[in-house]
């Protein structure tokens, strides 16, 4: 068993330490947001005032926070992950964030005498829940394999996929895949409302051929009940999208369907929708089709 200390425990963080916890694991945990640490002491963790409280004494750093300016403000400053982990250590970075921001980090954690993968996760909120995530892994054989017992415990399919940065690169493909199905999902519930049948039939029959996903499997009851909670928020996947447009073109590759899904979620943004779940592409569809919209549970 690892004592690992736990940096961001929010949608997703908050239940895969959890889940590590649960598995035997000594699991300390660091928040803004005392309500979350909370939690996690609930379910037996522990919490602490800083992050050099949580990674002085640890086996493996574990980082889950939004995008790659948070995940610098974590790691590089005095205070932060690479000034007070011990030489050895090995750091998971869970976090989606720019491919080339994550080699830049690899490099520093090296000249610290650390070691760092990169194993940005796929599922939402029910895969972390649930322990279901799928995890794509950068970084070298040997320091996947010294992090391949927490993934074990945090996810259903794991990979390690290249040298580090790949398993971001892996994360923006996934990222498109999944904007584009909610997007095509969005418009045809759109398109067969506007045609009177019956939608709940229409989805359970759509889910069951070529047309059925996970997307549909998890997005399309949001979209019926207009429950727009979030378990993926309208401003990740924004930024998400930013760095595989970003990414695509620093690589000559053209990608036409995602660069106009970009634009929705950006639209969505200035529509207000940002917070809430990816689901709520609806809304925008829905706008642009000039239907009425009701609001958001």
């Amino acid at each position: 068993m690892s004592t690992i200390g736990f940096i961001g425990l929010g949608i997703m963080g908050g239940p895969m330490a959890r889940h590590l916890v649960a598995a035997g694991h000594t699991v300390i945990g660091y928040d803004r947001s005392h309500e979350r640490m909370q939690a996690l002491v609930e379910a037996g963790g522990s919490s602490a005032d800083s992050i050099e409280q949580t990674v002085k004494n640890a086996d493996v750093v574990a980082v889950m926070v939004p995008d790659s300016p948070d995940v610098q403000a974590v790691l590089l400053p005095e205070d932060g992950v690479f000034a007070n982990a011990q030489p050895g250590t090995i750091v998971i970075d869970f976090s989606s964030i720019r491919p080339d921001v994550t080699a830049e980090l690899a490099k520093t954690a090296a000249e610290r005498g650390l070691r760092i993968v990169d194993a940005p996760v796929s599922g939402g909120e029910p895969g972390a829940v649930n322990a279901t995530l799928s995890i794509m892994v950068g970084g070298s054989e040997a320091d996947f394999a010294s992090a391949k017992p927490i993934l074990d415990v945090v996810g259903k399919t794991i990979a390690h996929v290249g040298p580090s940065g790949s398993g971001q690169t892996v994360k923006a493909a996934n990222q498109l895949i999944v904007a584009g199905n909610i997007e095509l999902l969005a418009e045809a519930i759109t398109f067969l409302r506007a045609y009177g049948v019956d939608i709940d039939a229409a989805v359970e029959v759509l889910g069951g051929g070529l047309a059925g996903s996970a997307v549909l499997n998890q997005k399309a009851p949001k979209m019926l009940s207009r429950n727009f909670d979030p378990g993926f928020r309208v401003a990740l996947h924004h930024k998400d999208m930013g760095i595989v447009t970003s990414a695509a073109r620093e690589a000559g590759v053209v990608i036409p369907l995602g660069a106009v899904v970009a634009q929705l979620m950006a639209s969505a943004i200035a529509n207000g929708d940002g917070g809430l779940d990816h689901s709520a592409l609806l809304l925008g569809v829905e706008r642009l089709s000039g239907t009425n919209t009701e609001a958001a549970k």
